[in-house]
């Protein structure tokens, strides 16, 4: 399921050879796998960047397919941004992991295992998704890196719940119920949540599990005190993990995804959560998980999640 970076997806315009304010992000990243890769050593920061092409759990929750090629197109615009980052901090393509046929859960085990292996180097995962299967994997790693024991915050910045019952097969509509019905050390926020988008039912069902959520309007008409509740949920937790699911985003800036958003956020808002929540220092890693390229609009979706990934990158632990 391992298939490993390749300097195909990075290339583009190149303004200087040799003056590095004038690099871009293609000229910049490095190519390895998780587990050839050194430790981080002190004062160094290192963000691996690692794929999960996988359509399978938007299959079984019966949305839009074309997630699973995002990975590679993800990277393609991510190489034509500027370089930005400091001297000290070095960005690697550790490759992709692919679900094969319908063995999701082999995938998240594999994600799973690559994320744990780039925590113990003092490696910041970040997973380009893939439909938002991809967190479940996501949140594997870290629970795996951090034991059974520290308290681990979960947000997610999506219109969605993901709560739906498993009892027939797990999808991308239930990942956050699987974590909390196994782990008592793991609490959710939910932030961008669209009443449009979730039954009555899943409203109870987020209730009985006490999570917590801020919702579309409340972050649009409040940032300033929706962001005071984030990091309110933040200082309760030992560490954070933090996923973007792009149907959060307005169809009209993304409608590369599996379940449009017609009043969803506006992307400068998506910006400003990513920026405030990543620069905290108890934040483990970040994933972007339902751009769909199949079905984007001359490529709104994969440039907009590109740049927002770049963002996170930009912040993390400024």
């Amino acid at each position: 399921m391992y298939i490993q970076p390749s300097s195909d997806h990075w290339n583009g315009r190149v303004d200087s050879h040799t003056d590095p304010l004038s690099f871009r992000l293609h000229q910049q990243v490095k190519l390895d796998t998780p587990s050839s890769l050194s430790t981080a050593s002190k004062g160094q920061k290192i963000f691996g960047l690692i794929g999960f092409s996988c359509d399978e759990g938007v299959r079984r929750n019966q949305g839009r397919l074309g997630a699973a090629k995002a990975p590679n197109l993800l990277k393609q615009a991510l190489a034509k941004l500027p370089w930005h980052l400091s001297t000290s901090t070095t960005v690697v393509d550790v490759g992709t992991i692919q679900c094969e046929e319908d063995q999701l859960e082999k995938a998240q085990s594999e994600l799973g295992q690559a994320a744990t292996v780039l925590y113990r180097k003092g490696i910041t995962p970040i997973i380009l998704g893939g439909g938002h299967e991809t967190f479940y994997g996501h949140y594997l790693g870290a629970r795996n890196y951090l034991g059974p024991d520290e308290t681990l915050g979960i947000i997610n910045i999506d219109a969605h719940f993901d709560m739906r019952p498993y009892d027939e097969t797990t999808s991308s509509g239930t990942m956050f119920k699987q974590i909390l019905d196994a782990d008592s050390k793991s609490s959710y926020l939910c932030v961008g949540i669209q009443q449009q988008g979730n039954t009555k039912a899943l409203f109870e069902t987020a209730k009985k599990y006490h999570v917590q959520h801020i919702s579309e309007e409340e972050v649009t008409s409040e940032l300033a005190l929706s962001l005071g509740r984030i990091d309110d949920f933040i200082n309760q937790h030992d560490k954070i993990i933090l996923t973007l699911c792009t149907d959060v985003i307005s169809a009209a800036y993304a409608p590369g995804v599996s379940a449009p958003s017609p009043f969803g956020l506006h992307p400068k808002t998506v910006r400003d959560l990513i920026r405030h929540i990543v620069a905290k220092e108890k934040v483990l890693s970040f994933d972007v998980s339902e751009v769909n390229p199949v079905v984007d609009e001359n490529n709104k979706t994969v440039t907009l999640a590109a740049q927002l990934i770049n963002e996170s990158l930009i912040h993390f632990h400024e």
